[in-house]
């Protein structure tokens, strides 16, 4: 039933997908291609906030709640995603009121994921910021035998969008993890050499 209601679209690289602010009524599934979910300040500054890929969803608040959108989005590279439309899910959920137990569980993953990212804001240095988002990619999207290469191309700006810090201060701390053997940089991928040392910076 949830299939059938189901749209289809693509999104080419650097494409908005939606601003803050604007009116949202569709939920995305993401098929292929990542998503880049943001913040941006009145001065123009950007804080990256999270990033889906194949099999995630995102814009589920304004699903739930028909509030405007509370950030923005932007298509990393070429993406398709499946949507889903306020007035369709609603029906679904009023014949099959199971569903609220999936969308629960949603919403408490993503207001857990943003407490962590506020505490890091707060609490965390540029090193523990770094260190602790390297470790969430390597667990989100790491392959190889033990999980520790990180499979996409960030550069120094979009990871220091992520973290809250300017470009060079990321510059600065990805040479001292990769000097101390914590990583390795090769062509823009980073990987994951020493995961305790990282943990540890992330302590606070």
């Amino acid at each position: 039933m949830l299939a059938e209601s189901l749209g289809r679209r693509r999104f080419a690289r650097g494409m908005i997908i939606f601003h803050k602010g604007a009116v949202g009524q569709n939920l995305y599934l993401v098929e292929s291609g990542r998503v880049r979910i943001f913040s941006l300040s009145e001065e123009g500054r950007e804080i990256t906030l999270n990033m889906y890929g194949p099999g995630e969803c995102f814009g589920e608040l304004s699903l739930l709640d028909g509030l405007p959108r509370s950030a923005g989005a932007v298509a990393m590279e070429n993406m398709a995603a499946y949507t889903l439309r306020r007035d369709n899910f609603l029906r679904l959920l009023d014949k099959n009121p199971q569903m609220a137990s999936s969308i629960l569980e949603l919403t408490s993953l993503r207001l857990r994921y943003t407490t962590r990212l506020a505490e890091s804001f707060a609490f965390m240095d540029a090193y523990g910021r770094v260190a602790a988002k390297l470790l969430e990619l390597a667990d989100r999207y790491g392959v190889g035998e033990d999980g520790n290469e990180i499979e996409m191309r960030l550069t120094q700006r979009e990871l220091a969008s992520w973290v809250a810090v300017s470009r060079e201060s990321v510059n600065k701390v990805l040479g001292t993890f990769r000097d101390q053997g914590m990583i390795t940089i090769d062509g823009g991928l980073i990987t994951i050499k020493d995961r305790l040392s990282l943990h540890k910076l992330t302590k606070y």
